[in-house]
């Protein structure tokens, strides 16, 4: 049985080798390197001990240097299962979730004309090429050269010209092509009208497109006309070319992600090559449509997480949320996404241009993971200022989270909210609503949840959260620098230029009003720094912000997150103290040590190791129990006179 053009790439495409692999052994942790696709394990081939079985994943390929066997996951199946080339097909197909086609008899013939089109669409990106020089396409050059394309560029990624009157089809028809394979490449198309066939691509800067091979697949035109119906064309569905399945600059990106550049996927062709020319090798973009499920499978063969950079405007955002639907059922562990959000009104390539590569990365380092993309998609969905609105809000995180296939990875991501929810709430509870506080049999229920949520959630995110509503009551109620003086002070900011900016509060807080201070931070350098802290959305929702909020509420939100913050650094530094401490027998005072961290960090948390406690309400409508209410300025004392140690340099 011969298998249709194309149907191996796509089965090779939608699994993993190493999944396929990892059936049948047991993966060195010690030399494998998951993230990279590079993975070893001993040879489930020869008998030995030793892990020279390598699996690279991006690839699809396997080789022991052992007993020297190789191959892809077809021959590994038809090894380990003892079948033949159809029977491994049949298996893999299952896995895939791809059915196996019919017997076809002119499968080869379909082969055969996969291959004249490669070479028909290979003759016609070099005639396009050469386009681009000539006297017509002198408005072409133009507009690459505005947007930063010099010619070696121009050459490396083969861009040409399409002029204005056609002239492909005449001059492969001239070569000897078959108008039929030159219509069948996409390149042209037959007259509804009857009349003689006609060039597809006039007057567009022509951009070829190349799948993971490297073979010209198709072309995307980008209209000189302003007036052109469509601002960019890309080639019809072909036998060679399907835009849903198919990546801009896969190959060259997969290459650059296998080598540890962070694989980052654009908008457009423009975008990619913007990136990939300021140091963004690993970068891609999908073919004139939103992200489509085979593309997502795609991206996640070349790497984990890919960071999607989008335009920031409400379009960008809209796409966003669209793609985070389209990827919630297909999650497994270990494999998700990143938003990277451009600033208002730019886009990758905009941002290179007017604040360099520099800017860019910080961008990259800064996506946001999509699970906390979820929580904000869903949180500013509606109101949520009464118990009802908050009901409907867990109806939606619900709704989404339940699209999650894998059930493990479902649980995660309802702690991650739990999580958000009590970060974003914590402050604005009325005491009829607010959780009473339990004994927690030892503590080890909620212990173990908040360590796999530190795992999944990358605590670091939520520690600059916290961080950033610390800075940001100050910077918007400067009463609270006097109050916290000592403590922002001598506290150990851990992000970015946190430590800075809390040292610059100080020196400029107690004599000055909120604008007197926004205007002075921005004269020291300081302006990108609060834009992005004022901007935060987990920041704009905290109650504290609130114009209306009041002293104590701002007051007990700056002592509560510096605590959690406090507490849990503390909890970090006995662990890793106890690690040194334990020579095989633990003793009484190292685990007195231990329970007193564990119980600072659930303190700080507002959970409760010992009974129940009552709330009442303050005359300002703030809830607070009797004893958090007459703890408070003792809280905040203890943070301005007990600061954390500085680490050891």
């Amino acid at each position: 049985m011969s298998l249709p053009p194309g149907f191996l790439d796509e089965l090779r495409n939608r699994l993993s080798l190493g999944q396929v692999v990892g059936r049948k052994v047991m993966w060195d942790t010690r030399k494998s390197n998951p993230g990279k696709g590079d993975l070893w394990a001993p040879c489930p081939f020869h008998q030995e001990k030793s892990a020279s079985f390598h699996v690279d994943d991006r690839k699809g390929f396997y080789y022991c240097f052992g007993c020297h066997a190789k191959g892809d996951a077809i021959s590994f199946v038809r090894e380990t299962e003892n079948v033949d080339f159809m029977g491994a097909v049949k298996i893999l197909a299952g896995e895939a979730g791809m059915p196996m086609p019919e017997r076809d008899p002119q499968a080869q013939q379909k082969a055969d004309l996969r291959g004249q089109l490669v070479e028909v669409m290979e003759k016609v990106i070099k005639w396009h090429r050469l386009q681009l020089q000539t006297g017509a396409a002198a408005e072409a050059r133009d507009y690459l050269a505005r947007r930063g394309l010099s010619p070696e560029a121009q050459a490396r990624w083969d861009i040409g010209f399409a002029p204005a009157h056609g002239g492909a089809l005449a001059y492969l028809t001239a070569q000897g092509v078959d108008p039929k394979l030159v219509i069948a490449a996409g390149i042209a198309a037959e007259s509804d009208r009857g009349g003689a066939p006609y060039d597809r691509f006039r007057g567009r800067i022509i951009f070829p497109i190349r799948d993971a091979r490297g073979r010209a697949i198709g072309m995307g035109g980008r209209a000189m006309d302003p007036n052109a119906p469509a601002k960019y064309y890309n080639s019809p569905e072909t036998p060679l070319f399907d835009k849903g399945r198919s990546l801009f600059n896969h190959g060259p990106a997969r290459e650059a992600a296998g080598k540890g550049k962070p694989l980052v996927v654009a908008e457009g062709y423009m975008d990619v090559i913007a990136l990939s020319e300021a140091g963004f090798t690993a970068t891609v973009a999908p073919l004139g449509t939103a992200i489509t499920e085979d593309q997502l499978r795609l991206l996640w063969r070349i790497a984990p997480e890919p960071i999607i950079a989008l335009d920031g405007d409400t379009a960008g955002l809209r796409a966003a949320m669209r793609l985070i639907d389209i990827a919630l059922p297909l999650l497994e562990a270990g494999q998700s996404l990143r938003f990277a959000l451009m600033p208002p009104g730019l886009d990758p390539d905009d941002v290179i241009k007017t604040q360099g590569a520099g800017a860019m990365q910080k961008l990259l380092d800064a996506a946001i993971p999509m699970v906390r993309m979820l929580w904000e998609r869903e949180l500013k969905a509606a109101p949520t200022e009464t118990p009802e609105q908050k009901a409907a809000l867990n109806q939606r995180i619900r709704a989404s989270i339940s699209k999650i296939k894998d059930k493990e990875l479902r649980h995660y991501y309802g702690e991650a909210m739990k999580e958000f929810r009590r970060i974003t709430f914590q402050t604005n509870w009325a005491p009829e609503y607010r959780p009473k506080g339990k004994r927690l049999g030892g503590g080890a229920t909620v212990e173990a949840k908040r360590s796999v949520l530190a795992a999944d959630l990358d605590r670091r995110g939520l520690e600059r959260i916290r961080e950033r509503i610390v800075l940001a009551v100050c910077i918007k109620k400067t009463e609270m620098i006097a109050v916290f003086e000592q403590g922002l002070d001598t506290f150990e900011f851990l992000e970015g230029r946190h430590q800075e900016l809390a040292l610059a509060l100080v020196s400029l807080g107690l004599s000055n009003n909120d604008v007197d201070v926004l205007l002075s931070l921005g004269a020291m350098g300081f302006a990108d720094e609060v834009a992005n802290i004022l901007a935060d959305p987990m920041v704009r929702i905290n109650p504290s912000m609130k114009a209306n909020c009041k002293a104590e509420v701002a007051k007990m939100t700056v002592a509560e997150q510096l605590a959690i913050l406090s507490a849990d650094r503390g909890h970090r530094r006995e662990m890793r103290d106890a690690e040194e401490d334990m020579d095989g027998l633990v003793d009484e005072g190292l685990t007195w040590r231990l329970m007193q961290a564990n119980r600072a960090r659930f303190d700080a948390s507002g959970v409760s190791l010992d009974e129940s406690v009552e709330f009442e309400r303050g005359s300002n409508g703030l809830a607070l129990s009797k004893d958090e209410r007459s703890n408070l300025e003792n809280l905040i004392a203890a943070i301005n006179f007990s600061p954390i140690k500085k680490r050891n340099p």
